[in-house]
């Protein structure tokens, strides 16, 4: 029987079995995923956001759909970090699969803090700290809009836990994604993921009012993957820390799409909601790629895209 290839791969420091990651925000906790997905098959999982004290989120309505995605406007809805420790982190550090914590805050000392919290805790691979959250009024998508902010709020969160790896989230509504990959990556960040959502908003034609109480909310889905993908690209051209992309990832096909960009690692969000067994389907379908390609390590997929431009083709570090 022929060897499979090799599907593990290093995000930041955060050792993953393979490169498939369920996104923050669409896989709870990962414990709400357990009657259909073996947790312990996917590389990492990243749960919803957790602030220092818990947060109600927006009032509804918070979520509409749309053709290709949805719209959401939860406001990082979140128990809050204390009641993570007690409650969520001993069930889910038992899991054999990588665990990233998604982090929110309004200010830099919120982030700060729940970093603290997190930073000697043991089943914690990782911190993924969200800049980019447009629901909410204040933080999130303001630090991440900013390239001064960017770097400030990476820096003070990650010497509050210096010894967890640290990957940022970016927003897509900004001129340029890349400079605020770079400002987070002077910042101290050992990786960043992108993209998280795109604002957006429904109207009821009928009522002439806004379907979302929010009156904006977020674009997921299908719809926001040639974004995505675009802005994965850019960014994994011009940092030298690991990348993990996301931004309407629904099947294999569109995975494979990202690593060749130059993800090293991908997460699926909205199509948990459509078929809660598509990380595992994704894995495989990757496998089955590098095996017809024959292709023995992933390595050899991530950043393999071919231009007509120079100088565009990452080596991936395995191999130099």
């Amino acid at each position: 029987m022929p060897k499979l290839p090799n599907l593990r791969v290093n995000v930041g420091g955060i050792e993953m079995k393979n490169p498939v990651v369920a996104a923050s925000g669409t896989f709870g906790y990962g414990l709400e995923f357990s009657r259909f997905v073996d947790l312990s098959r996917l590389g990492a999982f990243v749960t919803k956001g957790v602030s220092s004290r818990p947060w109600p989120g927006n009032r509804p309505a918070r979520i509409v759909e749309t053709r290709a995605g949805m719209l959401n406007a939860i406001g990082l809805q979140n128990v809050g970090i204390e009641a993570f420790l007690t409650d969520k982190l001993p069930r889910i550090r038992k899991l054999d699969t990588a665990i990233i914590v998604n982090i929110v805050g309004r200010e830099i000392d919120e982030y700060v803090a729940v970093a603290k919290k997190l930073s000697g805790q043991d089943g914690v691979a990782g911190i993924e700290l969200n800049i980019s959250c447009p629901n909410i009024k204040q933080g999130g998508i303001s630090f991440g809009q900013n390239p001064n902010l960017s770097a400030e709020v990476t820096q003070a969160v990650k010497n509050a836990a210096p010894k967890k790896p640290l990957i940022v989230k970016l927003t897509p509504n900004v001129t340029d994604v890349a400079a605020i990959a770079l400002a987070v990556e002077r910042g101290g960040a050992d990786a960043v993921s992108l993209i998280n959502t795109l604002t957006g908003m429904a109207i009821d034609i009928d009522a002439r009012r806004p379907v979302l109480a929010n009156i904006t909310g977020g674009l997921s889905g299908p719809a926001i993957k040639p974004v995505a993908l675009r802005m994965v690209w850019q960014v994994a051209r011009t940092v030298k820390i690991p990348v993990i992309g996301i931004g309407g990832i629904s099947c294999w096909q569109d995975a494979v799409e990202f690593l060749i960009a130059g993800a090293t690692a991908v997460a699926v969000g909205t199509a948990n909601f459509i078929n809660p067994k598509v990380t595992i389907e994704i894995i495989e379908g990757i496998e089955r790629y590098l095996v017809k390609h024959k292709m023995r390590d992933v390595y050899q997929l991530i950043g393999s895209l071919v231009t007509d431009e120079p100088n565009t083709q990452r080596t991936p570090d395995c191999c130099t």
